[in-house]
């Protein structure tokens, strides 16, 4: 399914193939020898998602551009089953598992490896040629890489990063007095909305 989104129409190489029940929306550019599985959705929210040549993105992965994070994946990447991957940007020849989560404004060095249900956090760098294990977590930048447990390690770093800012637009210093999901939710629904006037495309 191709849809317009604030104007914006999605580009498939004629050489790259989108499944019948992949979902592209807006500002997407799909390059030459891509294959875009069942159920994918890859939407350009406010930011644009840009496809080098022969990536691959599996069944119910989720590619999500961000305003001032884009989605931008070099050559030759493989975005697993389910492996979400929200305004960052991907070098070439890099690995994204099953269930693996990159956060806006995460960058991931070619090579490196995420591997089945790895987090990379927002604004993290991964360095090419790095691993996150099963289940691990990366984050700052450069990248440390945590087990799952390391909580008070990974709030140490993490608190720095500007998560609420960075993924929502909300400055968590104005928040005195009010909920962060309360401004979260108004965001998000505003952001979401927009999606009323998409408009269905000729396949």
């Amino acid at each position: 399914m191709l849809l317009e989104h604030q104007g914006a129409r999605p580009r498939v190489a004629a050489s790259a193939y989108v499944a019948p029940t992949a979902v592209l929306c807006g500002d997407v550019e799909v390059g030459p020898d891509c294959r875009i599985l069942f159920g994918a959705v890859l939407t350009a929210e406010d930011g644009p998602i840009r496809l080098g040549t022969g990536c691959i993105v599996m069944e119910q992965a989720v590619l999500r551009g961000r305003a001032g994070h884009p989605v931008l994946l070099g050559e030759r990447v493989l975005v697993g089953p389910h492996a979400h991957v929200n305004g960052a940007e991907v070098a070439d020849e890099v690995f994204v598992a099953t269930g693996a989560s990159l956060f806006p404004g995460s960058r991931v060095g070619a090579g490196a490896e995420i591997r089945i249900n790895g987090v990379l956090h927002v604004n993290s760098a991964l360095p090419p040629g790095a691993v996150v294990p099963i289940g691990w977590v990366a984050v700052g930048d450069p990248a440390a890489i945590l087990p799952p447990g390391s909580h008070d390690e990974i709030w140490e770093i993490q608190r720095t990063l500007d998560f609420v800012g960075t993924v929502a637009g909300v400055d968590a210093d104005a928040l005195v007095g009010e909920s962060a999901m309360a401004a979260l939710m108004e965001t998000y629904g505003a952001l979401y909305g927009r999606h009323r006037d998409d408009r269905m495309l000729e396949g």
